[in-house]
């Protein structure tokens, strides 16, 4: 048996195309979303690590507009899905039709089949239409009538809900949550962007206007090639000393898993390259960890009585786990 080649590490000039590159994307969507670049830039993050993205915020702030826009700066195809208390798994998913014509039956493809999914207002729709996504986004498969049918290569979800205590919302169980590898949110724009937002004539939420700036291939090619990026032993004792601080809190009922520390690992390559560099630093980690983990800790009753989320329980460990001196890494 042939052994697995090892991952070759980027050179200097795969780290200043890729930055290029993030910068070239992120400008693009600019385009259409006014005053958002952290959070532009934290759904690139998730995209070149091969994972998908939930967008969470109230109505009117510009979910949408940005899922639409990185699909289109992205390149390839694109579908979108509207959630319904209605919808079916197979609506999303796709199913085996009969074919009068030749009397075969075939597989007839979902909107899944796509290198962007954009799966708008994900939270409402009932439990069985968002455990459709469970496999496809674990896997990059849809099982129907035990055949495997594969979706296209790169395959990223960008999901929108609005917050669960709007009507006619439906809360995420926690595997569907562990299947995206970053949750963010868009919030109001400041004064300054909300203007020009509001200027005649502005280009926001024009996503028609957006440029194409990269496809398919380019996307897994840089992808891979950060799979080896440089992560210090150190850096990995910090990552698990967070995590192992997140579930042993005595508020959290169930902290991030094995899987989520390694998405957080994958985050922390990407961001570093973005960033220009070929190594992951403390900071890193401090930028990623909320984003990354705070979906995935699930608060006891009595803390979230308390008033307590988990994005403020992340934050707190983030401050009492002490990040490896420079002389460490």
């Amino acid at each position: 048996m042939t052994a697995l080649a090892e991952p070759v590490a980027p050179t200097e000039a795969d780290i200043a195309e890729f930055r290029r590159l993030h910068q070239r994307i992120g400008d693009a969507v600019e385009v259409a979303v006014h005053g958002k670049r952290a959070a532009i830039d934290l759904v690139l993050v998730a995209t070149f690590a091969g994972g998908h993205v939930l967008l969470e915020d109230v109505p009117g702030t510009g979910k949408t507009v940005l899922a639409r826009a990185v699909a289109r700066a992205l390149g390839g195809e694109m579908r979108r899905v509207q959630f319904t208390p209605d919808l079916l798994p197979s609506d999303v998913t796709g199913t085996t039709v009969f074919d009068p014509r030749d009397g075969q039956i075939r597989f007839r493809p979902g909107p899944v089949f796509a290198h962007v999914v954009l799966a708008d207002e994900i939270n409402r729709a009932a439990a069985k239409t968002q455990s459709s996504l469970l496999e496809v986004m674990e896997e990059r498969t849809v099982t129907v009538d035990g055949e495997a049918h594969f979706v296209p290569s790169p395959f990223i979800v960008i999901a929108t809900q609005n917050p669960v205590d709007l009507d006619g919302t439906y809360r995420l169980p926690e595997a569907q949550l562990d299947r995206f590898l970053v949750r963010t949110s868009l919030g109001y724009p400041d004064a300054e962007h909300e203007i020009d937002v509001l200027r005649p004539g502005s280009s926001a939420g024009h996503v028609d206007e957006v440029p194409v700036a990269t496809s398919p291939d380019e996307v897994s090619r840089m992808s891979e090639r950060l799979v080896a990026l440089h992560v210090a032993d150190p850096l990995l004792r910090y990552v698990r000393e967070i995590g192992v601080g997140i579930r042993h809190d005595p508020r959290v009922r169930l902290g991030a898993s094995t899987r989520g520390l390694r998405a957080l690992v994958r985050c922390l390559q990407v961001y570093a390259a973005a960033q220009g560099r070929h190594y992951v630093v403390p900071s890193d980690v401090q930028r990623l960890a909320e984003p990354v983990l705070a979906h995935r800790t699930v608060l006891t009753r009595d803390a979230q009585l308390a008033g307590h989320t988990p994005n403020s329980v992340v934050h707190e460990i983030l401050e009492t786990v002490h990040p490896p001196q420079p002389d460490e890494q």
